[in-house]
């Protein structure tokens, strides 16, 4: 299962949240399909690759409640956590830059909290896409992750969620370990 964060609704589309939701269309777009099923209150598309079955999964609950369609997707499909990988925003990376984890806690994220109480654990890849800091200390953080980049960042951000889209691939085929040596850093 590939979980990608957002937001629904063309008002968020390419904001610095709904990076999760930008590179699981890449990775969509990879595999040769789109994700536009909706299911347990999410965009989905379950297809074959490689011989694997992969769930791709786009929550449409808002990101502070990703856990309830995530949640309900693993129960419904059997997918214990381990085998669900989580694409996401991560304002302590710059924008361009991605890392890999095998697991950890929700770091201040909602939608990473929210997924952690559904499945009710942590012990979930994820892949954090930098989308910058706040510009200063005093900045509101929820009006920060709803702004979208500047010319400069979404350049910086392309290669990032090309790197983001075919890390989950690696991760998939290969494993975590594999796609972070790969990938950490770039």
């Amino acid at each position: 299962m590939v979980v990608g964060l957002g937001n629904p609704g063309k008002e968020y589309e390419l904001t610095r949240h709904n990076v999760g939701f930008r590179a699981t269309d890449l990775v969509a777009g990879l595999l040769k399909t789109r994700i536009d099923r909706l299911k347990f209150k999410a965009l989905t598309r379950l297809v074959s690759w490689n011989g694997k079955k992969v769930l791709l999964v786009q929550p449409q609950t808002y990101m502070n409640l990703s856990g309830a369609a995530v949640g309900a997707l693993a129960s419904y499909y059997k997918v214990k956590p381990e085998r669900i990988l989580v694409i996401f925003d991560d304002i302590s990376l710059p924008p361009g830059r991605i890392r890999i984890r095998k697991d950890g806690s929700a770091g201040g994220h909602n939608g990473i909290k929210s997924i952690i109480q559904s499945l009710g654990s942590d012990q979930f890849p994820r892949i954090k896409v930098g989308v910058g800091a706040k510009p200063h200390p005093d900045y509101d953080l929820a009006d920060w992750v709803l702004s979208r980049f500047s010319a400069q960042e979404e350049k910086a951000l392309a290669p990032a969620l090309q790197n983001a889209a075919d890390a989950a691939l690696l991760l998939m085929e290969q494993g975590v370990e594999k796609a972070a040596s790969a990938y950490n850093g770039k």
